[in-house]
């Protein structure tokens, strides 16, 4: 293939990703997730903190008594309260505000007032409890369940907060549906006046869906869209074809210059930090840990140095490279990778529209998320049950987010060492064309 043909076929495919990544609903996803994920972080360190070092039963336990410690872990308890449990309260915020950046609509707090207001509508206020001493369970009404708010109503949340807020912000735009006051009225009654109507038309209108579908379909909205479309999609994206097909498409438009997450942060993070809150609380409760695939199973495995575990190219490149630049280039991004920071030599070395490295910066987390898959299901090491940071720095990452297991870390490394000489034929290659374009 030419140059030309080749410089033809990198820029259709920079023009898709492109479109793709400017699409109003998944760029609205991927901040509002941005924009959640701190909240998830400190759940994370709460479960490590509460579950692994404040634990009655382990080292801990050993030094001071086991009622100080448990004590103690109400701390983390209500911060869980106020995260984990909560997650798509939070998560409908942050779509709505983003969506309200991504219109450029102005009145945010009307938005997200809105869809939350929404939200609540959409839930049934009741829950099944079976008291202390007693056989059978009974319907206690006033209440809204931890599991509606937690991370299993994490989709209706997202649903809400982007539908509720698309109907608000069109109604809001209709000036006929504008209460308009005259004198020297504050703005923020104006602004409460202009959205009356539209805040009264949108939930009205969710609250007649909802009768709706619980008329026709004996259950309320939560439970038909997890059957109708969550079920079926989350088997997809985090079943191992599915997930590694996503992450790989991510990867690879990564290689033409668009930021994965861009893939990544819309069609899977949904799923992955739906199934970490439910290893974190079953984590918590002492109960079996559900899921292998999660959102820090896939940066303790596939992000070792950065997007395609690029601490293996690094090490490749110090080790057998015949190039001083591209050893001189490493040294610089070494610092980076160790926070798991690519960019560096994504774009410097580069790897972004170069087909000698675009191949193993694909291939390289295949490689590690099928590896750390079949370990984990074979019990080699712990489930993945603390979402860390993803800048921990790799084999201390496998150690937090398994829970303490010193197995994780070996793990990690003997993928760094496969991983280097998955990028070695290919930097071999890489050197060679560069080395034939600097004689011309």
């Amino acid at each position: 293939m030419d140059e030309k043909k080749k410089n033809i076929i990198f820029e259709k495919f920079g023009m898709i990703a492109t479109k793709l990544g400017n699409q109003i609903h998944l760029r609205t996803l991927r901040d509002a997730f941005a924009t959640f994920m701190p909240f998830m972080m400190l759940a994370g360190f709460v479960t490590l903190i509460n579950y692994v070092i404040l634990e009655p039963t382990g080292f801990m336990g050993k030094i001071v008594s086991a009622e100080t410690l448990t004590t103690i872990q109400q701390i983390g308890v209500s911060i869980a309260n106020g995260t984990l449990s909560i997650t798509t309260l939070l998560i409908v915020a942050a779509v709505s505000y983003h969506m309200c950046i991504s219109r450029n609509y102005t009145n945010h707090i009307a938005a997200v007032l809105v869809s939350v207001s929404t939200f609540v509508v959409l839930t049934p206020m009741r829950t099944m409890f079976t008291p202390e001493n007693a056989s059978k369970a009974v319907e206690v009404t006033g209440v809204i369940p931890v599991s509606y708010t937690g991370a299993s109503g994490m989709f209706v949340g997202i649903f809400v907060g982007l539908l509720a807020t698309e109907l608000f912000i069109k109604l809001s735009s209709n000036e006929k549906l504008k209460i308009k006051l005259s004198g020297n009225i504050p703005p923020a009654v104006l602004k409460s006046f202009d959205a009356l109507i539209p805040i009264m038309i949108t939930v009205t209108s969710f609250a007649i869906v909802s009768f709706a579908i619980n008329l026709m379909f004996n259950m309320d909205v939560n439970e038909l869209i997890t059957t109708i479309i969550i079920g079926p999609l989350s088997k997809v994206t985090t079943g191992l074809p599915g997930f590694l097909l996503i992450t790989s498409v991510a990867n690879l438009f990564f290689g033409f210059g668009i930021h994965q997450a861009v893939i990544s942060g819309s069609l899977l993070d949904p799923f992955l930090l739906q199934n970490m809150q439910e290893n974190m609380a079953a984590y918590a409760n002492k109960e079996e840990i559900p899921h292998i695939i999660n959102m820090a199973f896939k940066d303790t495995f596939a992000v070792m140095g950065g997007s395609g575990n690029t601490i293996a190219l690094l090490i490749a490149i110090f080790i057998f490279s015949r190039r001083k630049d591209y050893k001189d280039f490493a040294k610089l991004s070494v610092a980076p990778a160790i926070f798991n920071i690519s960019e560096p030599i994504i774009f410097g070395l580069p790897i972004v529209f170069n087909i000698s490295l675009i191949i193993p910066f694909v291939l390289a987390p295949i490689f590690s998320l099928t590896v750390a898959y079949f370990a984990t299901a074979a019990g080699f090491i712990n489930r993945v049950v603390v979402l860390i940071p993803w800048t921990t720095p790799p084999v201390i990452s496998g150690f937090l987010a398994t829970g303490g297991d010193w197995r994780a870390s070996i793990l990690q490394i003997l993928i760094i060492v496969v991983s280097v000489f998955i990028y070695l034929p290919f930097l071999r290659i890489d050197e060679k064309v560069t080395a034939n374009m600097s004689k011309k």
